[in-house]
């Protein structure tokens, strides 16, 4: 038995590896595909580059393991299948469950060390990803010179070219206003042609203008008003360097410790205090909320009792609205002056309370929803572990019915079924998250619909089910032909025969 184990594993942890490093790599060109639009243009550094990739790479592990599992597995006991290893394994008295007994704790093993990852190290990687990711969005691209467009990318300076060469780098027709001063557009130079470049340490645009000249207003403002003259100063060039300060456009790393409280930088620790402290606030908001629309003294004196948090200082006050006061025959006492004063009150006292109940309803809608995501990620830490020992009850079982190994029929088995996974889960975290469902029903949702899945194909391959072979299907198919003819033509005999009978 120890050799079959030993055999078992080895004829799974190499497909494992690979399809982990597979998953890990698809998934990463999604996250490139996401972020491309805030990398490109900003002369990052290969280690920013690199350092970006692999704190990517940690956020996308807790999805890459589940997908590995069900592929490593469909793989390896479609391959034993398909090689008739199965067939002599259980020939020799060996059941498909001490088969898979190995690969069972291995399962076991995998969803503890997905949950500590999950736990442990992703909110520590993803505080780093955030924070990169930050300093690389604030960065100021590179500046792209447009033709006929004024480009305000450098801070002080306002640039347009004319025209742009398509076989070097040079530059015609140049306009360029001054605005470091800040005193409007006083200095303006004029250029027939010249370059643009980045300095090695690009901390200057070095520009390198040629047959042009500068103007330059001069600042008379001291003097008096009437003996105000509105001179200039022209120099005129052959060619002129002019280094610009390139401010903010060397790589800045942001302070981490504003993403530090969100939710996706959190422990199961941490998420429990951060949720029991929103939720503390969220029904103070509430409470507060509904204390403030107005009512009559005896409901408003219920309804202070009933959101009284402390459950010490609540009262047994036994209110029915309908037995305190018989407003209709209170109303029928009244004139009619009397009557409409009461209902024009009394529809402004309502409509006073719709308004506040508009003011206060996307407030409280967007605090439960912050609530939630903390309540999400911490299911979800569970859920994405527990995923890895759903999918090896799937996958193993799967691929002895199969009996189909490689990397064909497996992959899309694999992937058709991750991404029903995905799109069952999905939805029920957005049930999850607008209250339609609570957050136990909504986060755990795929895990109730695959797991029975999972022990369903599990007792149906140990049962050797002909369930995926083409050949049962269609030999109850001719059955099925065979019973309707066969019902068909015994009809007709009968028929026959009472017929004749009648003659």
């Amino acid at each position: 038995m120890k050799r079959l184990h030993q055999f078992i594993l080895k004829s799974f942890l190499g497909p494992f590896v690979m399809t982990f490093f597979i998953c890990v790599f698809i998934l990463l060109m999604q996250f490139l595909w996401k972020y491309v639009d805030d990398m490109v243009g900003k002369g990052l550094e290969w280690n920013i580059i690199v350092e970006l990739l692999i704190y990517a790479s940690f956020a996308l592990i807790p999805l890459a393991f589940p997908l590995a599992m069900l592929l490593a597995s469909i793989m390896t006991f479609g391959s034993l299948g398909e090689n008739y290893e199965l067939v002599a394994i259980k020939a020799s008295g060996i059941s498909l469950f001490r088969t898979m007994r190995p690969l069972f704790l291995v399962a076991i093993l995998l969803t503890m060390l997905a949950f500590y990852f999950a736990n442990n190290i992703l909110p520590v990687t993803n505080l780093k990803f955030y924070e990169l990711m930050g300093s690389v969005k604030r960065q100021k691209p590179e500046m792209v010179i447009k033709e006929g467009v004024f480009t305000n990318d450098i801070d002080g300076f306002s640039i347009r070219v004319e025209r742009k060469s398509k076989t070097s780098n040079m530059l015609y027709k140049i306009l360029i206003y001054d605005h470091r001063t800040k005193k409007g557009n006083v200095e303006v130079t004029i250029a027939d042609s010249g370059t643009m470049k980045i300095s090695e340490d690009k901390k200057f645009m070095v520009l390198t203008l040629y047959d042009g000249q500068t103007s330059t207003d001069i600042d008379e403002s001291k003097v008096r008003a009437k003996d105000r003259r509105y001179p200039f100063r022209r120099n005129q060039f052959k060619k002129e360097i002019i280094n610009i300060d390139l401010k903010g456009f060397d790589f800045q790393r942001v302070d981490g410790n504003i993403y530090r409280n969100s939710y996706r930088m959190l422990n199961i620790g941490q998420l429990n205090h951060f949720e029991d402290s929103l939720n503390t606030d969220y029904k103070l908001r509430v409470r507060r909320f509904a204390l403030g629309l107005h009512y009559n003294k005896p409901t408003n004196r219920e309804l202070v009792n009933l959101t009284q948090p402390i459950d010490s200082l609540k009262l047994d006050l036994n209110f029915k609205a309908d037995s305190i006061v018989d407003y209709a025959s209170i109303l029928a006492s009244l004139n009619k002056i009397e009557q409409n004063e009461v209902l024009r009150a009394a529809i402004s006292q309502a409509r006073n309370n719709l308004q506040q109940i508009d003011q206060n309803e996307i407030q409280l809608y967007n605090q439960k929803k912050i609530l939630n995501k903390y309540s999400m990620e911490k299911h979800r830490k569970f859920t994405l572990s527990v995923a890895c020992l759903i999918f090896f009850f799937i996958g193993a079982p799967l691929g002895a019915i199969i009996r189909k190994g490689g990397l064909g029929m497996p992959v899309v088995v694999s992937i058709l079924l991750f991404i029903t996974y995905y799109m069952v889960s999905i939805s029920g975290e957005k049930f999850a998250r607008e209250d339609v469902w609570s957050m136990f029903k909504g986060m755990w949702f795929s895990t109730l619909i695959f797991l029975p899945i999972g022990l369903y194909l599990t007792y149906k391959a140990a049962n050797d089910s002909g369930m995926m072979n083409i050949e049962t299907y269609q030999y109850n198919i001719k059955r099925f032909i065979n019973f309707i003819f066969f019902r068909k033509k015994s009809h007709e005999e009968a028929g026959n025969e009472n017929s004749s009978t009648d003659q």
